[in-house]
């Protein structure tokens, strides 16, 4: 807690954080959702998806056409000159009775708008991971600042108390300097550990939209971190089976197949109904004649027979598509599998590194209690006292990252299974507390 105060101290004196609120990670997943422009694009070709599905559908129905043509005419021959109004009118209603082009090209854009609510869905979760390494990356960050701030701050205590035994020539002039010397490498240390503070804080703006000034909750003290109750090989079957990038990739596959029906389509015949009403005072050659109403009913059928061999090499350009849709599902399908079982691994690792780095921890802080004890006592030298300071600080840093890579890696665990949503940033957000 000790550390957390000095944290917090040691920014508000960097000026980059703005006042005294703080922020946590489901506030700031909450702004991603509505801010991200990778979900907000995502949600967009969504739509768009869902239109051309509804144009294609379209084509199915009937088609009803109106036109319309009012004219002035006059007409001359050998024994007079006629001027007179024209008026024609028709309505035509076409319908498809069998055009297996229209109907398979209606089934590519049902596998399309399926996909593209998919990479939505995994765009949205990836957003969400994404903002979650980088809020822990400001946490690391500033975890860093004030880490050696606070080892300038002992290292300098150091050399103040080396100082005074010099003069009363208790101490060796070696030790003063090379002080001096840790004291001087640290403060440039605390120039680029602030620069980094400040460039991790511009990553989480760029997710949100807005300048983030606020300070951030942090992981508290003894947090009940525990591995999932499934093994390994349940996370792997549920990523194959739930991941929404590999469903994505399925329909893809899916709307190439059909793409390649419907241009095999192109050798099919097809067959519509057409009805046309139509009205007209105007004759042959425009002559005026009474009006007349005339009412049609027709089946046109077309049969294709050569268009210069431009279906075929459609068909085959299809193929050729379905197949690099193949190969991307089939490469994503081992990238899920792999992804998943590293992030299980390295989710049990950090759970045991946390052990292990806790322990670390509270021996190195009293061996360099003890080591500036028997500094005093002129058994041991500075760079002793050096030594049991950055010992001390390293394992306090190793500390707190096994803490965050546990948080990450159990995110990105659910992520690629399939199965991350707004309850497991929720969860991870109880971890989180105000200093």
């Amino acid at each position: 807690m000790k550390f957390l105060i000095t944290l917090c101290l040691a920014l508000m004196s960097l000026g980059a954080l703005a006042d005294d609120t703080y922020v946590d990670l489901w506030q700031l997943h909450q702004e991603a959702q509505g801010a991200d422009p990778r979900v907000l694009r995502a949600q967009a070709l969504v739509r768009s998806g869902e239109g051309k599905e509804r144009a294609a559908f379209g084509q199915l129905l009937p088609q009803l056409n109106a036109s319309g043509s009012v004219n002035r005419s006059r007409r001359d021959d050998d024994l007079n000159r006629i001027q007179y109004n024209g008026k024609r009118m028709a309505v035509v209603l076409n319908q498809v009775i069998y055009d297996p082009q229209v109907w398979r090209s209606y089934q590519k854009y049902i596998e399309l708008t399926r996909q593209s609510g998919y990479e939505s869905a995994d765009t949205q979760v990836q957003a969400s991971i994404d903002l979650s390494e980088r809020y822990f990356a400001v946490l690391a960050a500033e975890d860093e600042l004030s880490l050696v701030r606070s080892e300038l701050e002992a290292t300098e205590r150091n050399l103040k108390r080396v100082k005074a035994l010099y003069a009363r020539q208790m101490a060796m002039v070696t030790d003063a300097l090379d002080l001096e010397a840790r004291v001087d490498a640290l403060r440039a240390d605390e120039i680029e550990a602030s620069n980094k503070v400040l460039v991790s804080r511009e990553a989480i703006s760029e997710l949100v939209g807005r300048d983030v000034s606020e300070q951030f909750k942090r992981i508290g003290d003894n947090p009940a971190f525990s591995l999932p109750a499934q093994a390994q090989d349940y996370w792997v079957q549920t990523a194959l089976d739930s991941n929404p990038a590999l469903h994505a990739r399925e329909h893809s596959v899916r709307a190439a197949e059909a793409a390649i029906d419907e241009n095999k389509a192109g050798h099919l015949p097809r067959l519509g109904l057409n009805l046309t009403a139509q009205r007209s005072d105007i004759g042959y050659e425009g002559a005026v004649t009474p009006r007349s109403d005339n009412l049609v009913a027709s089946l046109d059928l077309q049969m294709p027979l050569y268009s210069g061999g431009s279906t075929r090499a459609r068909v085959s350009s299809s193929e050729s598509d379905r197949e690099a849709a193949q190969q991307e599902l089939e490469a994503l399908r081992r990238q899920v599998v792999k992804e998943t079982r590293t992030a299980y691994l390295g989710m049990t690792a950090e759970l045991s590194r946390i052990k292990a780095t806790r322990r670390a921890l509270e021996s190195a802080e009293k061996s360099r209690a003890a080591t500036e004890k028997a500094f005093g006592y002129g058994v041991k030298n500075a760079v002793d006292v050096l030594d049991s300071i950055k010992e001390e600080f390293r394992a306090r840093r190793d500390f707190y990252q096994s803490q965050y890579k546990f948080v990450t890696s159990l995110l990105v665990l659910h992520r690629w299974s399939g199965r991350l949503g707004d309850g497991d940033i929720r969860r991870a957000n109880e971890w989180l507390v105000a200093p």
